[in-house]
């Protein structure tokens, strides 16, 4: 399973509604951790794109030109993939973190 699918994964638990505190934690848990991979995929994706870019440039002889080439190559693409996945990952932390905050609030005034 894909880095990608993993968090497409999670983001349909999420959307689905009615997240047991115990799994959104470990939702949270595991979200934090493929953040690693999803930076390093960035990384690599973004070296793969500038080096397809720089070709571009030594091709086209023009940078608007080149870039406009550059952008539609499939190495811009997973690296504009990549880009987004830790976007949606990131939102997905926040959305969980305020869940469980607010569910320990809910808690703390119930008088429990």
């Amino acid at each position: 399973m894909t880095i990608r699918e993993h968090v497409q994964s999670f983001q349909s638990e999420i959307a689905g509604g009615n997240l047991a505190p115990q799994r959104a934690a470990e939702i949270l848990t595991s979200l934090s951790a493929l953040m690693g991979n999803i930076l390093d995929e960035i990384q690599k994706r973004e070296m793969e794109y500038n080096k397809f870019l720089l070709v571009c440039f030594d091709s086209e002889k023009k940078a608007n030109r080149a870039k406009i080439v550059a952008e539609i190559s499939p190495e811009y693409e997973a690296m504009r993939t990549a880009k987004n996945t830790l976007k949606v990952v990131e939102e997905m932390i926040r959305a969980l973190k305020y869940l469980l905050r607010s569910l320990e609030e809910g808690y703390r005034q119930s008088g429990n």
